[in-house]
């Protein structure tokens, strides 16, 4: 197939439309955002997305899918809300400087089949509230329910008099790499969410992009906090649709002196925990990873599987009705040690250490093989350790007493921006530090006008005397 003109076609469209939309006051652009945010969360059509998916992709579960259908529409659309993204939007007068913006055009955004009942419409909404349009590029495995969204989407432009081709997908039978390629070389910016092949290929189209990186979140528990509410927590996060979320607890570092404990309360929670010295240990890697050591990859029919699925999978005693799997991991970490990745699934790995200095090098080096950037958490009531840690991880988010993947991508209960796209610094290969929101995806006019009493201080007023004394011994004998 020639995707050249596929694509082209499409963003001829996707372009004339937005050139429609660049027109818009805020009036219009907030109405547009406000009845997409509510246009999908209809009991009946998250029913039949997530269905639709679980069944496309074979990952997750229906009533979570629901549930993160509602909860994000909502999220994103109260912080997008009411906030100035057309023309005008600030004037200093102390610095003379006004800020204008402005639309970037037509957005090529990619799909992750993790997250493909909610990442269209988030980023839809995004995308409109700076007067852009957006085209899908979906995966494979989640390319009809996207359709299906795409077409909810289009409807509700169609109500309120906006051209419905400012919401586009790439059509299933198109659906290919080369062609999400194409797609990315012709748009005018590309907002990736996925795996780390197909966002380094974003960064590479040669257009401005934001991406995301690989997730291997990693928490410490030292036992000042509530054990059951922290393995509650835990399980919640690790559980939630069938861990497809990068930010799921992939690792647990705790403290000998609590180990038995912890241990104890993850079980009563639903855990069913694998000993370091378990036989069962070798079946559940040789079952994530088939061909380790020579190969690394995840094995893709467990990805997003359910804790009673893969506990059958490697042969498990694991009893009916299990919510996750914990294994023991006190070899050490990076590609000898394949637990200590992300594992994508209901499966987490628990590491042991004598005190708090040896659980920041066992966490620096779980980030360094995998997850460098993405995130990291502690329980604890100790204010020093949450300085020392945050201090030291190469992370852009840091969660204290809280359920990583519920909580990472912005919640009700912590100030994170709410977003379906977690930056992760240069530290995970990409050009933001913060969850994308809809303020990156604008251009700004900056206008600068003179300011009539300004102060121009002399250099000596600048530099510090001392600084100052030692450069002028030195340089002026």
């Amino acid at each position: 197939m020639n995707y050249h003109d596929y694509i082209s076609e499409l963003i001829k469209r996707s372009r004339r439309a937005q050139e429609i939309a660049a027109a818009y006051e805020q009036e219009k652009v907030e109405q547009l955002i406000a009845a997409i945010a509510y246009g999908v969360t209809q009991e009946d059509f998250r029913r039949k997305i997530s269905e639709m998916l679980v069944e496309e992709s074979g990952m997750g579960n229906v009533e979570d899918k629901m549930g993160k259908m509602l909860s994000k529409s909502k999220q994103v659309y109260y912080q997008n809300k009411d906030e100035r993204s057309c023309g005008l939007v600030e004037v200093n007068e102390e610095t003379g400087m006004s800020k204008y913006y402005k639309p970037m055009g037509v957005i090529a955004a990619l799909i992750p089949v993790t997250n493909s009942e909610v990442t269209q419409f988030s980023k839809a909404i995004m995308c409109l509230k700076g007067r852009n349009s957006i085209i899908f590029a979906p995966h494979p495995k989640g390319a009809k329910t996207t359709v299906a969204i795409t077409e909810r989407l289009r409807e509700i432009l169609k109500m309120y008099d906006a051209p419905e081709d400012l919401i586009m997908t790439v059509e299933p039978e198109c659906v290919s790499v080369d062609c999400s390629g194409e797609l990315m070389k012709q748009a005018d910016f590309v907002l990736a969410t996925g795996g780390t092949p197909m966002v380094r290929a974003a960064y590479s189209s040669g257009t401005p992009t934001i991406g995301v990186g690989t997730g291997n979140s990693t928490t410490f528990v030292d036992g000042t906090t509530n054990l059951d509410d922290v393995a509650d927590m835990i399980m919640r996060s690790k559980t939630f649709d069938g861990a497809t979320s990068c930010s799921t607890e992939n690792n647990i570092i705790v403290l000998e002196s609590i180990h038995d404990d912890f241990v104890a309360a993850l079980q009563k929670h639903g855990c069913y925990f694998i000993p370091e010295e378990s036989e069962e240990k070798e079946l559940l890697k040789k079952t994530l990873w088939p061909e380790w050591p020579a190969n690394h990859t995840l094995n893709r029919h467990i990805v997003a599987q359910s804790a009673d699925k893969i506990a059958k999978m490697a042969g498990l005693n694991a009893p009916e009705g299990t919510k996750f799997i914990a294994t023991e991991e006190n070899g050490g970490t990076g590609e000898a040690f394949p637990f200590s990745g992300e594992k994508l699934s209901p499966v987490t790995c628990l590491f042991t250490v004598k005190d708090f200095d040896t659980a920041l090098d066992k966490m620096e080096n779980i980030l360094n093989y995998m997850g460098t950037g993405h995130s990291c958490g502690i329980h604890t009531t100790n204010d020093e350790q949450i300085a020392r840690m945050a201090e030291r991880m190469k992370v852009t988010k840091m969660c204290v007493n809280q359920p990583q993947s519920l909580s990472n991508s912005g919640a009700w209960w912590n100030g994170f921006p709410k977003s379906t796209t977690l930056g992760c610094a240069t530290w995970g290969h990409n050009s933001v530090s913060h969850n994308v929101t809809w303020k990156d995806l604008v251009n700004c006019t900056y206008v600068s006008r003179p300011i009539k009493d300004y102060y121009e201080p002399a250099m000596e007023e600048l530099i510090p005397e001392n600084i100052r004394e030692v450069i002028d011994k030195n340089f002026n004998q």
